[in-house]
């Protein structure tokens, strides 16, 4: 569970709402058509812009922001490095029995095709060409969310000029101008708070994951060629370890690296 998600999803709508009551207008904030023309609206006009399983899946996609995306770079570095050692002692074939064991598929189809005796370069191609596969395909996703983040706020000031037709069609009962005024503008507010509260920031941390899974993903290939080409595990380490953040590097470089 990734609790800053949490926390930006909470804390930032309890400030704002705060912030409201402070201001005695907390009560102006509930406004359902408004609401609906917004949300909804929004929501509605993606299914012009992608394709249906898009649209309907971009929930469980955007769910994905409470999930900490662990990605185990740290215990990958020991197993490519592990795994370089037992080949260079054993040879390629003795890790046929290792890769039934590995949940990663990526990882998995890579050491297959080491074992098969595919050329560096074409393992290389295959690897990468599966990498950039899977980043598009988040990438879809980011834009879907960004797309909603651009047309919410459209929406919202639709919802206002809905609003202020329907306040000057009644223009002549003055007491209700400041009131309808008010409900109109609410649907702004909805538009804004969607795109600046919800589907701007979840965008960026799936952005934010994907980096991270691209580069486990690159770390692998690295780790699979390494393999390959029957590099010394030193060196191979070294490597690896470059895709690691500091602390964790500095945890197993003096595990990894040895003469």
């Amino acid at each position: 569970m990734d609790i800053a998600s949490f926390i930006g999803i909470f804390g930032g709508i309890a400030i704002v709402l705060f912030g409201a009551f402070m201001g005695s207008s907390l009560g102006g904030l509930i406004d359902v058509p408004s609401m609906f023309i917004t949300i909804g609206g929004s929501y509605m006009c993606l299914f012009l812009t992608y394709p249906l399983s898009y649209v309907i899946g971009v929930f469980k996609v955007m769910g994905r922001v409470f999930k900490v995306a662990d990605y185990k770079e740290k215990e990958m570095v020991q197993k490519l490095v592990a795994l370089s050692e037992k080949s260079r002692r054993t040879g390629l074939l003795a890790l046929e029995e290792e890769i039934q064991d590995f949940e990663d598929d990526f990882l998995r189809t890579g050491l297959r095709n080491v074992i098969d005796g595919i050329d560096g370069a074409a393992i290389r191609v295959s690897m990468e060409n599966e990498l950039t596969q899977m980043e598009e395909r988040h990438n879809k996703w980011i834009s879907l969310v960004n797309a909603w983040a651009t047309l919410a706020p459209g929406f919202g000031m639709l919802g206002t000029v809905i609003g202020l037709i329907g306040m000057l069609l009644n223009i002549e009962d003055k007491s209700s101008l400041g009131p309808n005024m008010a409900v109109a503008l609410v649907t702004t507010f909805y538009g804004s708070m969607m795109a600046n509260w919800m589907l701007i920031p979840i965008a960026s941390k799936l952005a934010y994951q994907n980096n991270l899974e691209v580069r486990s993903k690159e770390m692998i290939i690295e780790g699979i060629l390494g393999i390959q080409s029957g590099d010394h595990p030193r060196i191979l380490a070294q490597r690896l370890l470059t895709y690691l953040d500091p602390k964790d590097r500095k945890v197993l470089e003096s595990e990894l690296v040895r003469d």
